[in-house]
């Protein structure tokens, strides 16, 4: 195996499933250090291997999918989340990306999607299932359109130029190394950044910086 090989954790209620997903992921060149049947277990699992991509189920053992996808973020927020359901219903999949879910596939899309939407993921990409992207770009519109422009959030000096770095499309890696820091102290005022501007993932972050001008 490579050692480049991606670092995957796969969350699902159905052993039969899961473990399915868990070998096809690993006969196509990812490293699959993990697999979770519920939130308690994708928490404590994700603590121990932080896995670079967590492919997770909506319907869990003890919770959902976005609950599970916030637990993870919580003590491995330099994962990303993938979420594969066989649900396609609106409020699951924009529940989902509230929560911080990258990506959204129902479980209908063959091997081969699941392959590429993973490596896409890990780099950072948003995958969506078609039709899919457009419903969440769509909630994002309403959401500005019935804004009535509150005062934008305070930010540090340092926030703001890591913030401008994302706007760019650098990962948390990249910006360490251009700003001599460490990846955790990164990781650290992304996450500050989150709350100061609620949005709960990078591509939120990404959107809401260009749309304010940090990507000048």
């Amino acid at each position: 195996m490579s050692e480049q090989a991606v670092t995957v954790m796969v969350v699902d209620d159905h052993p039969i499933w899961r473990d399915a997903v868990a070998r096809d992921l690993a006969d196509d060149g990812f490293d699959v250090v993990a697999t979770a049947d519920g939130v308690a277990a994708a928490k404590r699992r994700a603590a121990v291997v932080t896995p670079a991509v967590v492919v997770m189920d909506m319907r869990l053992s003890d919770g959902d999918g976005a609950q599970a996808t916030t637990e993870v973020l919580a003590v491995s927020p330099g994962s990303r989340i993938l979420v594969l359901s066989a649900s396609d219903e609106r409020d699951d999949v924009l529940e989902a990306v509230k929560a911080g879910a990258t990506g959204y596939l129902v479980k209908s899309a063959s091997r081969q999607e699941l392959a590429d939407a993973v490596r896409a993921t890990a780099q950072g990409r948003a995958v969506f299932t078609p039709g899919l992207a457009g419903l969440v770009l769509g909630e994002y519109r309403r959401i500005a359109r019935d804004t009535t422009g509150p005062a934008v959030p305070r930010l540090t000096e340092r926030e703001t130029e890591i913030l401008r770095h994302v706007a760019k499309g650098l990962t948390a890696k990249q910006i360490a190394a251009r700003l001599s820091l460490s990846h955790r102290t990164v990781e650290n005022h992304v996450q500050a950044t989150f709350r100061k501007l609620q949005v709960g993932n990078r591509v939120e972050l990404a959107r809401y910086a260009i749309e304010h001008g940090f990507d000048e």
